[in-house]
């Protein structure tokens, strides 16, 4: 399924909807007008503002929401990349013997998650690297517990296991979050309110004898660039607004299980050094 084309299509039925809907409203006045009824004097002002108002609290509630799943889906690539780098490091306190065994698991589980992700939007490669995921996960554990059974010291397992235990959970929440979305009566709802705002807004242009098609062409492309936008951030995978830039946070940390280390893009650039340096 092309979830991007869907969106676009979406979005182009919602803007014909709205020229529609604001011509059926422009009709609507006219027939008023030619009973001897003028649109502009019908005393509904107060109600178009009510209508209008909620249109612009709904547009604000599901893009506000949107935005912050986003900007959580991002920082939670880079908590997932910190707890694999810190529970990986801590092998290092594990017997020498059975440090390799369980790199090699950290290894495979790290190209897994990646390859997670990297599969979307095939819905039947994302299942089936998400279960070598969790199968790879649970060996992990039961690796890690076992190793720490045999260490000379109990604080080895009291810095290993908690270090494991973060990278299990937030690997749960990456999953969750990647699965939160604005409910679909709230998108229903925002698409109706739009639809309802159109009609309005064509039925006052009824007090002019001229059709500007300005006017209800910006109309249109406002609200269809809005909807599209707060479906790019819902899906930061799938659209224009994308996500992967953050991907090389967990790249980072595979790389470094191979003693390969590379600064990130953003120091690289100078970004974090004074003077670019």
């Amino acid at each position: 399924m092309n979830v991007t084309f869907n969106t676009g299509m979406v979005v182009l039925l919602l803007m014909a909807g709205v020229l529609i809907c604001i011509e059926c409203g422009r009709r609507i006045g006219l027939r008023r007008r030619k009973a001897g009824s003028d649109p502009s004097k019908s005393g509904t002002g107060a109600t178009e503002a009510a209508v209008f108002g909620l249109l612009g609290l709904l547009v604000a509630f599901t893009f506000s929401g949107a935005a912050s799943r986003f900007d959580a889906r991002r920082l939670q690539i880079v908590e997932e990349a910190n707890a694999i780098g810190t529970a990986y490091l801590r092998v290092d306190l594990l017997p020498e013997d059975v440090q390799p065994e369980i790199r090699e698991l950290f290894r495979a589980y790290t190209d897994a998650r990646i390859a997670t992700y990297h599969a979307i939007p095939d819905l039947e490669k994302v299942n089936e690297e998400n279960a070598r995921a969790m199968r790879l996960q649970s060996e992990l554990w039961k690796a890690c517990v076992g190793a720490c059974k045999l260490a000379p010291s109990p604080a080895v397992t009291s810095m290993v296991i908690p270090a494991v235990n973060e990278l299990i959970d937030v690997s749960s929440r990456r999953t969750a979050a990647a699965q939160a979305h604005v409910p679909w009566i709230v998108m229903a709802a925002l698409l109706g309110l739009a639809m309802g705002c159109s009609l309005l807004a064509g039925f006052d242009m009824a007090a002019d004898k001229f059709r500007s098609w300005t006017h209800q062409l910006v109309f249109a492309l406002t609200i269809g660039f809005v909807v599209f936008v707060i479906f790019d951030l819902e899906y930061p995978r799938l659209g224009l607004i994308r996500i992967e830039a953050f991907d090389r946070y967990m790249e980072d940390a595979r790389r470094g299980m191979d003693g390969e280390v590379r600064p990130s893009e953003f120091i690289r650039k100078g970004g974090g050094l004074p003077g670019g340096k």
